[in-house]
C-alpha cells in the first residue's frame, strides 16, 4: 500500500466517525497533512471500542536502561501476538519518521518515552499501536 491507501485504512477504520471526514480531507491534500499529524499528540478520536491502554510494566530490579528495552520488547511481542508483520507503517507529528515504513522494533524504540504522536500502523486499518504525550495504546478491529 502507498502512504495514502494506508492512512486512509487507518483513518475509516479506527478514528471516530464524525472526525473522519475532516481527518480524510488533510491527507486528501499533501500540503494540509501536517494537520492532521500535528493533532496526533494528544489525539482523542480513536473509536473507543478499538481502544485497549498499553501499561509500561517492567520489571522494578532492572537498570533504568534494562526497564526501557523491557517496556520495548513487551510491547513488540504484544503486536505480534496480535498478528504483526516485521513492518509497520509510521503516521507521526516527527518528520524524521513521518509516512515511512520502517522495522516494527525499530519503530517502537524510536517512539518510545516520546511526546510526539505516532501512529504504528501493523494491518491497515485493523492493528495499529498509538503512542501519544500521555498515553499507549493497542488499536484493534
Amino acid at each position: 500500500m502507498n502512504s495514502a491507501e494506508h492512512e486512509l485504512a487507518v483513518i475509516k477504520e479506527i478514528v471516530q466517525r464524525n472526525k473522519q471526514e475532516r481527518f480524510l480531507s488533510f491527507i486528501a491534500n499533501p500540503k494540509n497533512r501536517g494537520k492532521f499529524t500535528r493533532e496526533l499528540p494528544n489525539f482523542s478520536w480513536f473509536e473507543p471500542r478499538f481502544m485497549t491502554p498499553v501499561p509500561w510494566r517492567v520489571d522494578p530490579n532492572l537498570s533504568l536502561w534494562g526497564k526501557h528495552l523491557q517496556g520495548n520488547e513487551n510491547t513488540s511481542r504484544l503486536l505480534h501476538s496480535k498478528g504483526a508483520g516485521e513492518t509497520c507503517w509510521v503516521i507521526s507529528s516527527n518528520l524524521r519518521i513521518d509516512c515511512k515504513e520502517m522495522d516494527l522494533n525499530a519503530a517502537i524504540e524510536k517512539i518510545s518515552g516520546s511526546a510526539w504522536g505516532t501512529v504504528l500502523s501493523c494491518i491497515p486499518g485493523k492493528l495499529a499501536y498509538f503512542q501519544g504525550e500521555y498515553e499507549s495504546l493497542l488499536l484493534a478491529k
